[in-house]
C-alpha cells in the first residue's frame, strides 16, 4: 500500500460520512434508489487514489464485477446535471461564499485517443501544453479566503462538431446545443453565478478570455470588476 492509498484509507471514515451528506442534497436528480447509488459509486470512484478514471477502474475501485452500471449512468440514464450543479452552487455559497471572492475563468483539456466522444479532436490543450486528441471544457471557479472549488462548466463544441449531424446524432448532442466560443461559454457561467447571486468581488482569466473585447465590454456594462491577461499587441 503506498503513502496515497494509506492516507486515503486512515481518512476513509470521516471522508465517506462527508460525502453521504453532500449527496443527500443531489440524489433527488436521480430518479430512483438504483441510479441515486450508481451515481454515489462515480463519485466515490473519482475521488478515490487510483490513478486511471475509466469504468472499469471505477467499478472495481467501488467493487462492482462490471461497468455496466456506470456505463448506463453516464451514457443512457436520465438525470438532470444542470439541477445538480445548481445544488452545488448552493453548497459552495453556504460553505464558502464571502464578498470579497473570486471568480476564475478558465478551461482544460482531457486527452482522448479516439475520435468518438464527444467534442474531440486534434486541438490546443492547456494541460498537455501542446496540440493533441481531446475534449476542452471551459471552467468558473470559486476561490474565496475559506476554500476553492469547481462551480459551473461548459463544454467546448468545436466549429466541426457542431456542424456535423452525423457526428452529433451519434455523440447525443442535443440539437439545441450551437457552436459557441470559450469566452462565450464563459460569460453564460457569469450569467448564472450573477443572476443566482453568488457573492464575488471580481473575476479572472488569462489572455483567451482577457483578448475577447466583447466579453470585456459586457462585464463593463453589468459593471463587474475584472482583471483579465491580454496579450502585448492588445489596444486598449
Amino acid at each position: 500500500m503506498n503513502a496515497t492509498t494509506r492516507q486515503y484509507a486512515a481518512r476513509s471514515a470521516n471522508w465517506q460520512s462527508d460525502l453521504q451528506i453532500g449527496f443527500a442534497r443531489i440524489g433527488q436528480h436521480f430518479g430512483r434508489q438504483a441510479m441515486r447509488q450508481r451515481a454515489l459509486d462515480y463519485v466515490t470512484g473519482l475521488l478515490s487514489p487510483i490513478e486511471r478514471k475509466t469504468s472499469w477502474q471505477l467499478s472495481e475501485a467501488v467493487n462492482r464485477q462490471t461497468p455496466y452500471s456506470l456505463q448506463h449512468l453516464l451514457d443512457r440514464a436520465r438525470w438532470d446535471a444542470d439541477a445538480v450543479r445548481d445544488d452545488l452552487r448552493t453548497y459552495v455559497i453556504e460553505h464558502l461564499g464571502e464578498p470579497d471572492a473570486v471568480l476564475v475563468v478558465d478551461e482544460t483539456g482531457f486527452l482522448k485517443k479516439g475520435r468518438h466522444s464527444v467534442g474531440v479532436q486534434r486541438q490546443y490543450s492547456g494541460t498537455a501544453g501542446r496540440i493533441e486528441n481531446c475534449q476542452l471544457g471551459v471552467f468558473l471557479a470559486y476561490a474565496s479566503q475559506r476554500g476553492r472549488v469547481l462551480m459551473d462548466r461548459e463544454l467546448y463544441l468545436p466549429k466541426e462538431w457542431a456542424g456535423d449531424t452525423v457526428r452529433r446524432a451519434a455523440a447525443k448532442v442535443p440539437e439545441t446545443v450551437e457552436f459557441a466560443t470559450k469566452p462565450q461559454l464563459a460569460q453564460r457561467m457569469i450569467e448564472r453565478a450573477v443572476a443566482a447571486q453568488v457573492p464575488f468581488a471580481w473575476i479572472t482569466g488569462d489572455a483567451v478570455y482577457g483578448d475577447n473585447r466583447s466579453l470585456r465590454v459586457w462585464l463593463e456594462q453589468q459593471d463587474l470588476h475584472f482583471v483579465l491577461a491580454v496579450a502585448n499587441n492588445q489596444y486598449v
